[in-house]
C-alpha cells in the first residue's frame, strides 16, 4: 500500500476518540469523558447507590432501607421549600412564598406515594428484618423534625436525640428558636392590619402553637370576602399543605398498624397508640375550624 493509499484508508477508521461507536447514530449523545460523567458529578448518583448497607439476608430489608431514605430526601427538598415560604413571607413576598407552597405540595404528593412499597407488609414480613433496626425509628429523623419544627410542632426534647451529632444538634436547635412557617403568616396578616393578637404574635415560638379565636375570626373575614384574594390563596395553599401532612400521618399510621399492629414501636413509643394520637392533629388549625363560620 502506497504512502497515499495508507493515509486515505486511515482516515476512515474509527480511532479510540470517535464520537461514534459501532451501531450508534452519529447524533447520539456524548459517551467519552475525561473522568467522570458529568451527571454524576452532579447528582452524586454512585454515592446515592452505595448507601445502602442491610443488616440482614431478608431480601425485603433493601425495600425497606431504599423507601426510608427516599422519604429522607423528599424530607430534605420540603424544608427547602418551606423555609423559602417563610423567608419569602417575612419579605411580604406573598406569590413567592405561595408558589414555594405549591411546590411543596407536589412533594408531599411524592413523599406519601413513598409508603405503597411498605404499606402492605405483613407481620411476619416486617419481624424478619425488624430486629436489624434495633431501636431504630422514623422519630428520630432530624430532617423530618426541622419539617415538624416548621409546621409549629415544637419541642424542645425533641433536640435529645441528637445530642451526640453537634451538626445535626446545631440546626434543629436553630429551627426550634425561628418562626415557624405558620408564625410568619400570622406576623403578615398582623401587617396588612388584621386582628391578631399580640399574645399570639409575641408567643414563645420554642413551643408548640396553640390554636387562637381570634386567629380563627381573622381567618373567617378572610374566608367571607374576596375568594381570589391573595390572602385567601395563601391560605389555600396552606390547607393543600395541611391536608397533606395529615394524610401522611395517617398512612404512617395504617402502614404501622397492618405490619405491626399494636406492639411497642420499634424507637420505644407506644407505636400505633401514639400515631394515632398524631394523626387527630391538624396543621394551622384555625385554617380548619374557620371553616365552620363561613
Amino acid at each position: 500500500m502506497s504512502h497515499e493509499e495508507h493515509a486515505a484508508h486511515a482516515a476512515h477508521e474509527p480511532g479510540p476518540q470517535s464520537a461514534v461507536a459501532d451501531g450508534e447514530s452519529p447524533d447520539g449523545p456524548n459517551l467519552d469523558f475525561a473522568g467522570t460523567t458529568p451527571y454524576e458529578d452532579y447528582v452524586q448518583a454512585d454515592v446515592l447507590t452505595h448507601l445502602q448497607h442491610p443488616r440482614s439476608d431478608d431480601p425485603g430489608e433493601m425495600v425497606f432501607l431504599v423507601t426510608t431514605q427516599v422519604m429522607e430526601l423528599w424530607f430534605t427538598v420540603i424544608v427547602h421549600e418551606w423555609e423559602t415560604a417563610a423567608r419569602a413571607l417575612r419579605e411580604d413576598d406573598v406569590p413567592v412564598a405561595i408558589a414555594a407552597l405549591k411546590r411543596s405540595v407536589r412533594e408531599l404528593e411524592a413523599l406519601n406515594h413513598s409508603w405503597k412499597p411498605l404499606g402492605q407488609l405483613t407481620p411476619a414480613q416486617f419481624n424478619s428484618y425488624r430486629g436489624a433496626l434495633g431501636e431504630g425509628s422514623g422519630f428520630q429523623s432530624a430532617m423530618y423534625r426541622r419539617m415538624e419544627f416548621l409546621l409549629g410542632e415544637k419541642s424542645a426534647s425533641m433536640l435529645v436525640p441528637h445530642r451526640g451529632a453537634p451538626r445535626v444538634h446545631a440546626e434543629l436547635e436553630k429551627a426550634l428558636q425561628e418562626p415557624g412557617l405558620y408564625d410568619e403568616v400570622l406576623r403578615l396578616l398582623a401587617r396588612r392590619g388584621h386582628a391578631v393578637p399580640a399574645a399570639v404574635l409575641d408567643r414563645d415560638i420554642s413551643r408548640r402553637y396553640d390554636p387562637s379565636p381570634e386567629v380563627e375570626a381573622v381567618w373567617t373575614a378572610l374566608y367571607a370576602g374576596d375568594e381570589g384574594a391573595e390572602l385567601v390563596r395563601l391560605g389555600e395553599a396552606l390547607t393543600d399543605v395541611g391536608e397533606l401532612v395529615w394524610r401522611w400521618r395517617n398512612d404512617h399510621l395504617v402502614a404501622t398498624r397492618r405490619a405491626m399492629g399494636s406492639k411497642t414501636g420499634t424507637g420505644g413509643s407506644a407505636g400505633v397508640a401514639w400515631l394515632e394520637k398524631r394523626a387527630t392533629k391538624n396543621v394551622f388549625p384555625e385554617l380548619w375550624t374557620a371553616r365552620s363560620h363561613v
